[in-house]
């Protein structure tokens, strides 16, 4: 059975995503680590770290991985967003880093008023960078697919295979493969043609063995809307069918399937979407 879990929130403490995460169920986790809103962030203190890894050493959740800030935009030419954005993604690396966690899942961004070709070149000198920095550790960035949203890049597979191409550090970089994105982005995978169709096009164009990760979301919004929307696992315009194809694709039951769907304070709705998709396995 393919290893499910949810994004997990870090308030009060490291460890206690930890905890959080076994109190609903999870094999796997993804955190924040620090404000996904803000820029700045207070180093992790020695003993938060050593506090977090020994609690995450007690527990059976692997892999917990990192999602990076959504203020970082690699794609930017705008001098000053490219040097936050650079500064920013090194310090993500480094706090992941210092976690002993394994990679960071990133939206690329915008490339506001460029043509996507020099957003692509752009974000991709700009990884490289932020690759040659932190040379000195393994933690890979997991690229996102993306919903295609306004002049973002990373909408279609092959934004993703060039940029691969263009930054030419394969060990350092992966992909997460987000099912409210690619549907929103126009890539229906509702029926079993569909899903197939666009799974192959992705092994074709990226290559399966550059996923590190998916985010399991159902959609709010129609297919091809270009909305990142996302809803509860079955009752959005995804549908039961799409989740139940993933959960038994052999070519992904190795990876970790996070959902990112809405949640109270209880968790009580990660408690049932992550039973929905283990009641899905055959």
């Amino acid at each position: 059975m393919p290893k499910f879990g949810a994004h997990m929130s870090i308030s009060g403490g490291f460890p206690l995503a930890i905890d959080r995460g076994e109190a609903v169920g999870c094999d796997t986790i993804q955190i924040f680590t620090k404000s996904n809103r803000q820029w700045a962030a207070a180093p992790i203190a020695d003993e938060d770290a050593a506090a977090f890894i020994a609690r995450r050493a007690e527990s059976s959740i692997d892999p917990v991985f990192v999602h990076a800030s959504y203020l970082i935009n690699v794609c930017s030419e705008v001098d000053a967003t490219r040097e936050k954005s650079v500064m920013g993604l090194i310090d993500e690396i480094d706090r992941a880093a210092k976690l002993e966690l394994p990679f960071i899942v990133l939206h690329p961004g915008s490339p506001k008023g460029l043509q996507t070709d020099v957003g692509l070149q752009v974000a991709a000198d700009n990884l490289r960078l932020v690759i040659n920095a932190t040379a000195n550790c393994g933690v890979r960035i997991a690229i996102e697919t993306m919903a295609g949203q306004g002049s973002s890049i990373c909408g279609e597979f092959e934004h993703i295979a060039r940029l691969y191409e263009a930054v030419d550090a394969d060990e350092r970089l992966g992909v997460c493969f987000d099912t409210c994105h690619v549907f929103a982005a126009g890539y229906d995978i509702r029926d079993e043609t569909g899903y197939e169709n666009t799974i192959s096009a992705f092994g074709d164009t990226v290559g399966f063995g550059r996923l590190l990760a998916l985010h399991l979301n159902d959609s709010k919004a129609k297919f091809g809307s270009c909305k990142d929307r996302h809803e509860h696992i079955g009752a959005g315009e995804i549908g039961r069918d799409a989740f139940e194809f993933i959960v038994n694709d052999e070519r992904l039951e190795h990876l970790p399937m996070v959902i990112e769907t809405p949640k109270g304070k209880s968790m009580e709705e990660d408690e049932e979407n992550l039973a929905t998709l283990r009641g899905m396995v055959r």
